[in-house]
């Protein structure tokens, strides 16, 4: 059996915001929480987003404090704001780490206690306060999932909360809220995708349906990412890469995900880095572990990125489409090694036993041991 999740409403293209405040007005919301952070708070966009609502008689108060990898106290703080202003919805503006955030706000809102009760899968027994996630960067599509990654700032870890019940209520990808982006944030976030794409095809959970949307997603990655980034006012480029990322996102919400973002979850909370980055970095030589086991998987990957393979063992299959995102990666200028992010070689230890402890690897391929995670990491410096 395999169930699947995503939000009941999702509204995808040029100017669906607008559509977007009509359904939320249709809801009967009285009062919403904005949770953002300051960057989208200083281009102007929250004050946008609340003319708008309050165009419609809608009142919202905005939580701001949201950092790039939220943490506990983070939802605790937006929590406080949340009971405070007696809100009955929330909104999430911004890319994944409003959403997560977010979602853990909502979250404990309803089932009560702090946000770490409900670290692994299916925890809580409510469902949350109404969630509708405003999404302004295409990578996470955590605007659409049921993961809510929230950091544990005491541990130093990434903690995956997997939940049906953070599943928001809509979705909104409107590419016009994606122009200001810089190149930077653009190449990490859609190799993000890219990634979440990547590992729920050759996961062991994978369906019919998560392969069709994971194929779909990395053949328009390959075709749009080097393009958004270049050139960041590239509306055609923007909209597709909010396809991409939406149909990765639909992937791995039901065929979960592997290695690559158990590793990148310990990165992330050891040393606060850039979780698109990190998946960047560790993707290629995941894939060549799990090149072991899946060698047919990787070569239809390779295919999706517009190899050639009609004349290859999957062997080579595999390593063509390695090597596909590597240059993908290259292109849009990710570091080529973790050595760059000043990861220390000392830390890897502490980093392969928590990424053997994260959900996310329990979908991989092929099971690792401590020695093999480390060796990856090793060949990612």
């Amino acid at each position: 059996m395999s169930a699947f999740y995503m939000p009941s409403v999702n509204l995808i293209g040029q100017g669906c915001l607008n559509e977007a405040i009509e359904n939320i007005t249709s809801l009967g919301f009285k009062k919403g929480v904005i949770v953002t952070d300051q960057v989208l708070v200083n281009l102007g966009m929250v004050a946008q987003v609340q003319k708008l609502l309050a165009a419609q008689q809608i009142e919202t108060v905005v939580f701001d404090g949201t950092q790039p990898n939220p943490t506990i106290q983070n939802v605790e703080d937006g929590l406080a704001i949340l009971t405070a202003n007696n809100c009955d919805f929330v909104i999430s503006l911004g890319g994944g780490s409003p959403h997560d955030c977010a979602k853990g706000i909502a979250l404990v809102a309803t089932n009560g206690g702090q946000i770490k009760d409900y670290e692994g899968v299916n925890v809580s027994s409510k469902p949350q306060l109404p969630l509708v996630a405003i999404n302004t960067t295409a990578g996470t599509a955590s605007e659409m999932t049921l993961f809510c990654i929230i950091t544990d700032e005491a541990r130093h870890i990434k903690m995956a909360i997997v939940d049906k019940n953070t599943t928001p209520i809509m979705s909104v990808n409107d590419p016009s809220l994606m122009l200001e982006k810089p190149a930077s944030l653009t190449a990490a976030t859609g190799m993000d995708a890219l990634t979440h794409a990547v590992e729920a095809y050759v996961s062991t959970a994978a369906t019919p349906i998560t392969d069709a949307v994971a194929l779909k997603a990395i053949t328009l990655i390959q075709q749009h990412l080097r393009e958004a980034v270049n050139d960041g006012h590239n509306i055609e480029a923007r909209e597709q890469m909010a396809y991409a990322q939406f149909m990765a996102g639909m992937a791995f919400n039901n065929a979960s995900l592997g290695y690559v973002h158990a590793m990148a979850h310990q990165l992330g909370g050891f040393y606060d880095l850039p979780h698109g980055v990190c998946n960047a970095i560790l993707l290629p030589h995941v894939q060549n572990f799990n090149a072991q086991v899946c060698p047919e998987r990787l070569t239809d990957i390779a295919q999706a990125m517009g190899v050639d393979v009609s004349n290859l063992t999957p062997a080579q299959g595999a390593q063509a489409a390695i090597e596909a995102i590597k240059s993908l990666s290259k292109d849009v200028n990710i570091p080529a090694g973790l050595q760059a992010l000043e990861v220390k070689e000392s830390d890897f230890d502490t980093l392969a036993e928590n990424a053997l402890k994260d959900a996310c690897g329990l979908t991989n391929p092929i099971q690792a041991n401590h020695k093999q995670i480390k060796a990856i990491f090793a060949a990612a410096m």
